[in-house]
């Protein structure tokens, strides 16, 4: 197997996604939480652009998310479940969809907390529009509507949405400041909602769960760093 590093933060969703495949595939490896103001050597001597998160495997750098989560599943076939189908029209459908979700929402969710006003409203209304397309292609992949994840069957797709929206403890909307509007909301898009909430009940995802609290001022330390960063410009 040889010797796994994650080079990673917290605050990452991407880094995230990569940490949980590693769990999921039962893979020991040695986790390194970085600071991106004071940068680590090692990290720079593997990947001089600075990407985060930063999979070395043997001494040899894998970066970018989700060309990580396909090394992993790879490299480690016969580790924990698959992370991508073995059907090649299944396997092409859900990199389509992880690249929806990794290209388009987590770019439009990373705005919604980051900004405010009027690039805010924005947002939102360009994460209500989208998702619902997000929700269609979904019926495929689920035709029964009822998705039925665990710890055996966990992919590639699942980890993908896990790692936008989180953990259903954690109220976002509360803390970015749009109370009045459900991003996720059972009666606008049932799929998505009944997905989250049968990968939040996964048991790997609830024990990779940081606390609430914790997660709550992650975000809302980001938040008030990028308003404060666009007001001083």
């Amino acid at each position: 197997m040889g010797e796994v590093i994650l080079y990673g933060m917290l605050a990452s969703p991407y880094s995230r996604r990569v940490e949980l495949a590693l769990k999921l595939k039962a893979i020991p490896f040695e986790y390194v939480e970085e600071d991106l103001r004071n940068k680590n050597p090692n990290l720079l001597h593997f990947n001089p652009v600075y990407n985060i998160p930063l999979l070395v495997h043997n001494q040899k750098p894998i970066a970018q998310s989700l060309v990580i989560l396909e090394y992993i599943d790879e490299t480690w076939k016969n580790n924990g479940p698959r992370l991508l189908p073995k059907d090649p029209y299944k396997r092409a459908k859900v990199r389509f969809w992880a690249n929806y979700i990794h290209q388009q929402l987590m770019d439009i969710m990373l705005t919604m907390v980051k900004t405010d006003g009027e690039r805010q409203e924005k947002a939102v209304k360009e994460m209500l529009e989208k998702l619902p397309v997000l929700e269609e292609g979904m019926k495929e992949l689920f035709p029964d509507g009822n998705p039925c994840i665990n710890d055996d069957n966990m992919g590639l797709l699942d980890i993908v949405l896990y790692s936008l929206f989180g953990s259903n403890k954690v109220k976002a909307e509360e803390v970015i400041g749009i109370n009045d509007i459900k991003i996720v909301d059972p009666k606008r898009t049932p799929l998505i909602f009944s997905w989250l909430e049968a990968v939040n009940e996964v048991p790997l995802v609830i024990q990779s769960n940081p606390p609430v609290d914790e997660m709550v001022a992650l975000l809302k330390f980001v938040r008030e760093t990028a308003l404060k960063s666009s007001s001083a410009n």
